[in-house]
């Protein structure tokens, strides 16, 4: 009898030593007794654009860019250097030709090239460059010896800055042309003149 009454003595204290422990759910897992949400990380993805020192990255960040020269018409008569970064491109002289054509940006020198003429085309081989422009270049051209011969020579000394061109070859529609306004023959490959470029360099703009 004794026995029996020790008996569910202790099987009493277990079920209330294990009911108000807390240590089991209805699931028989561990509780969390802390009464703290577990934290949780998230990641976002920013909305902002990647910045480098404040500022964003252009396309200028990723051209190779080069030095040429441009020569243009001084009120002397005289072809004046003037020096222009352009993109560093494979055909960097067809470029520079189009460069040429845009005109100075010194106001105190002339276009050397007429208004509305276009490079056609250009070719580099063995030292010759064969350069074609359009028919712009004979009908839109002002006239006049001296000024015949700053053309000319202003499309000449230009290209013949670059080492693999010796001698340049004027064509017109795709055509050579004994003149382009009467007075300088530019029917055979011609090559560069130093001495019409002026030695006092380029002018202070007014």
């Amino acid at each position: 009898m004794k026995s029996m009454v020790k008996f569910f003595l202790y099987m009493g204290l277990i079920s209330l030593i294990i009911y108000t422990s807390g240590c089991l759910n209805k699931s028989g897992k561990s509780e969390n007794t802390s009464n703290v949400a577990p934290e949780t990380i998230t990641l976002e993805r920013s909305a902002e654009p990647l910045v480098v020192g404040n500022t964003l990255p252009t396309v200028g960040d990723f051209v190779d860019w080069a030095t040429v020269v441009l020569y243009f018409a001084n009120e002397d008569g005289q072809l004046v250097a003037e020096q222009r970064e352009i993109p560093n491109v494979v055909g960097i002289a067809r470029e520079t030709i189009r460069e040429l054509i845009l005109g100075p940006e010194n106001s105190m020198l002339d276009p050397t090239i007429p208004a509305g003429t276009t490079l056609l085309d250009i070719d580099v081989n063995e030292g010759l460059c064969t350069v074609d422009f359009s028919k712009e270049l004979i009908i839109g051209h002002s006239g006049g010896s001296g000024t015949e011969y700053l053309t000319v020579y202003s499309i000449v000394n230009t290209l013949t800055q670059f080492g693999t061109i010796q001698e340049v070859q004027l064509r017109v529609d795709g055509k050579i042309v004994e003149t382009i306004a009467g007075h300088v023959s530019v029917d055979a490959p011609l090559v560069r003149d130093d001495e019409i470029i002026s030695a006092m360099g380029l002018p202070e703009e007014k």
